[in-house]
């Protein structure tokens, strides 16, 4: 029997305990190290923990001062009962080596997606697939057409349909995807920096944000959108 979709706030909830936050579809965490051997040592003690299902669910990047966790099926592209076990069991491994996983403050966390409008989505994805070489996005709902980069370095690009044509404004939009609780700073800190708040209507799902010349950029979060 096919396993039923985990809602945002469900995975939110069951993840929040262990030290990890849901960002874009995936689970993260990070641990706080002081060299680069101690965040090879956390890596290698989360690839154990996570055993064979270690290829198809974990990603993780290594820092001079910290490893950053990603847990989500590459099946499916979604974060699946079988990822919330890998969180539990790589949190639990990690702490018995003496490693603290857990998100912090400040905005160290974050996932970019590049959203590009178009009146005919069919017309325009060819060639950013093309010249980007980028792949299809597994079936996911965080991603309308969206494309990925195959080797999880590059932002995530997804299109947004257009009922019209529409002039005055860029096209092409970031948005940076936070954990829930780091949106509220995030926000202050664009308006701080001149940054004006266009509209907050779909909000906590994202707020839509512009720099001085009109320039549009979204905070995203997972809340607000199962």
């Amino acid at each position: 029997m096919q396993e039923a979709p985990l809602t945002r706030r469900q995975i939110s909830e069951a993840v929040g305990p262990q030290g990890w936050q849901l960002v874009l579809g995936a689970v993260y965490t990070e641990v706080l190290v002081p060299t680069m051997a101690d965040a090879v040592a956390a890596a290698s003690h989360a690839v154990a923990a996570a055993g064979a299902d270690a290829p198809g669910h974990l990603r993780i990047d290594v820092r001079a001062d910290r490893a950053v966790l990603r847990l989500q099926s590459g099946d499916s592209g979604t974060v699946t009962g079988r990822d919330l076990e890998l969180a539990r069991k790589v949190s639990q491994e990690l702490a018995a080596r003496g490693f603290e996983p857990a998100v912090r403050g400040g905005g160290a966390l974050r996932a970019f997606e590049i959203a590009i409008d178009a009146l005919d989505i069919a017309a325009v994805r060819p060639f950013w697939k093309a010249i980007t070489g980028y792949v299809d996005e597994p079936d996911s709902s965080d991603l309308n057409e969206g494309l990925v980069d195959p080797f999880g370095r590059g932002p995530a690009i997804w299109f947004q349909q257009m009922d019209q044509a529409r002039g005055g404004r860029n096209r092409i939009h970031l948005d940076i995807d936070v954990p829930h609780d780091a949106a509220p700073a995030r926000i202050e800190a664009a308006l701080a920096a001149g940054g004006t708040l266009l509209n907050d209507r779909a909000a906590p799902a994202f707020w839509v944000l512009a720099d001085a010349e009109g320039n549009e950029a979204c905070i995203c979060t997972w809340q607000g959108r199962d």
